[in-house]
């Protein structure tokens, strides 16, 4: 007996859950040969809107956590999509029209700055931190802490999951909470791991992937009073300029746009973080 299989439903990730716009709508997603792939969720404003109210709410508990326990999670996260690697293989090949050689060495670069970025997790306070001499009987440290919550246009038209990954993950080192605009044109990846996401002891809201036009939801979030920083990676064909302005009506720190995916890079994490200094006071015994 021949039974149909069963298409999968690519749904936004906000909150820890899969939800559908709350527009209703939808776009066709298409493979290198113009094929129909999937239909993928549009986001709207109040979509972004409620990513954003999501990651708010996961900022004290995923800052609060401790950083070895966040390097765990992140290389939890590696272990996962290690487990799936071959349907990630053939959402990128049918997807972005490469060979599956080509598919397997960026979901192997995806898992490998997972684990380069858990590594990191736990050691990025002791460079970036420093002990500070001042005249006095004084003792003065600066030390690293989460800017809070980070809106990013990730990589748009190449390397749909590695792009994703790379913007996404220094972010979440020093306990920042993200929302992310996905590769447009090829979204598949992005939400196949948000499902990795979910299933890797990540909390819910951490991370928020929304699929759709970057150049329709990446102005309400560069003007979202709650959004704390916005890499615009993958917004150099936007008007971005606007996008830097619209941010800096709220004081929102801002990245701006680089061509191609991002490489690892210790930058990216300290780009997402704020200095904090305290004086104590030696003691005279």
């Amino acid at each position: 007996m021949t039974r149909l299989t069963i298409p999968k439903t690519y749904k936004l990730y906000i909150g820890g859950k899969f939800p559908r716009s709350e527009s209703g709508r939808s776009y066709e997603v298409l493979g290198a040969d113009g094929g129909f792939l999937a239909n993928a969720s549009l986001a709207s404003r109040k979509d972004a809107r409620d990513a954003v109210v999501a990651a708010r709410a996961a900022v004290p508990g995923w800052s609060g956590a401790t950083a070895y326990n966040r390097g765990q999670v992140l290389y939890r996260v590696a272990e996962v999509l290690e487990g799936r690697r071959a349907q990630f293989v053939q959402e990128i090949s049918s997807s972005e029209g490469v060979t599956a050689a080509e598919a397997g060495r960026q979901v192997d670069e995806a898992i490998d700055t997972w684990v380069w970025y858990a590594g990191w997790a736990d050691k990025f306070a002791q460079v970036a931190g420093a002990g500070n001499p001042v005249a006095g009987p004084y003792f003065n440290l600066s030390v690293p802490e989460p800017t809070g919550v980070v809106a990013i246009v990730a990589p748009q038209g190449e390397a749909s999951l590695l792009g994703l990954v790379r913007v996404v993950a220094p972010a979440l080192v020093a306990g920042n909470a993200v929302v992310v605009v996905a590769d447009e044109a090829h979204p598949l990846s992005a939400i196949s791991l948000s499902e990795v996401l979910a299933t890797s002891d990540l909390p819910g809201g951490v991370v928020n992937v929304l699929t759709g036009s970057p150049a329709e939801v990446a102005p309400w979030l560069a003007s979202h009073s709650d959004v704390d920083a916005l890499d615009l990676a993958g917004a150099g064909a936007l008007e971005w300029v606007d996008l830097e302005i619209a941010a800096a009506e709220t004081l929102t720190r801002v990245m701006r746009p680089e061509p191609g995916v991002p490489e690892r890079s210790l930058d990216r994490i300290l780009a997402f973080t704020e200095t904090k200094t305290v004086w104590h006071t030696k003691s005279l015994i």
